[in-house]
């Protein structure tokens, strides 16, 4: 009887790292094998907001990418968050080794944009701060994630 149970103990062992094993493999291959390119949400039906946006000079009215892979990539600020990360699923995806999959968030909030980090592991910077709550993001000001750099253009 004790040589079964320690059989059943090796088999059980055996299972639960192979399983460990899959789920690490599966993450790797998410992380490696994440489309880069950008992505970028439809136009906004609520036209109204974007001609008093485009009124106003001083509203940044695109996000910018000024340093890195994608330099040189708009999109337009439509008032929906815009999803910055290494995921199929982000609005900007980067190919960036040292941004996480869902890296961080730019959002409207009343008049302003704010930057938000996600729980990255090397963290968002506005300007040269690190971010670490909810941060205004004034128009020109840099946003580093890894090794892309973006910023609020009017």
């Amino acid at each position: 009887m004790p040589e079964l149970v320690v059989q059943l103990t090796r088999a059980g062992f055996l299972i639960l790292l192979w399983l460990f094993v899959l789920a690490a493999l599966r993450v790797v291959r998410s992380d490696l094998y994440a489309a880069s390119g950008l992505r970028v949400a439809m136009p906004s039906l609520r036209r109204g907001k974007e001609k008093k946006q485009r009124g106003n000079s001083k509203m940044p009215r695109q996000l910018i990418v000024t340093h890195g892979a994608l330099a040189g990539t708009r999109i337009a600020l439509d008032g929906r968050p815009i999803l910055i990360g290494r995921a199929d699923d982000s609005t900007l995806v980067l190919d960036d080794d040292y941004a996480s999959t869902r890296h961080a968030r730019v959002s409207l909030r009343g008049e302003d944009w704010y930057v938000e980090d996600l729980g990255s592991t090397n963290g968002t910077y506005l300007d040269r701060a690190k971010v670490t709550a909810p941060l205004r993001v004034p128009l020109g000001v840099p946003i580093r994630i890894g090794k892309t750099v973006i910023e609020l253009r009017p």
